[in-house]
């Protein structure tokens, strides 16, 4: 068994900060190569202090301003430009990315890109709706218009 400290978010096994041990071949060949989690070491300490409060001032402070926030981005229209052409198809897709700058424009809120949950690939223009989670249990359903530039 390795001992490894995850460096960010993975589903179904824990959070960045977090020190778990995993099997030698799952944090040798997927973990680590994926920049997902790094090895343990003495000095990891103030790294895991530092991921965690990183991640701390990136959440919501409560579940009450995470539902006032959920409120303001149901009632906002966010517009996301993109290049297309004919008949309305991208060059490109519209990525989590760019989903956050859109919000950020549009409401000012920021929203951290890996909680942005697209409804598959956004390859034309049109509406589409995606999911926020902004905490554990609040989650935003937000109206999205990709526009033609």
């Amino acid at each position: 068994m390795a001992k490894i400290i995850l460096t960010h978010e993975v589903s179904g096994l824990g959070q960045p900060g977090d020190v778990l041990e995993v099997k030698d071949g799952y944090a040798r060949n997927f973990l680590v190569p994926r920049n997902l989690a790094t090895p343990w070491t003495k000095g990891a300490e103030k790294q895991i202090v530092a991921m965690r409060r990183a991640a701390k001032a990136r959440e919501m402070a409560t579940v009450e301003d995470a539902l006032a926030a959920a409120d303001k981005l149901r009632q906002s229209s966010v517009s996301v430009p993109a290049k297309a052409g004919a008949g309305g198809r991208l060059f490109g897709t519209v990525t989590s990315a760019d989903v956050a700058a859109a919000v950020k424009r549009a409401t000012g809120f920021d929203v951290d890109k890996r909680k942005i949950e697209l409804p598959g690939r956004i390859k034309t223009t049109g509406p589409y709706t995606v999911q926020i989670r902004l905490h554990d249990s609040v989650v935003a359903p937000v109206d999205l218009e990709v526009v033609a530039t």
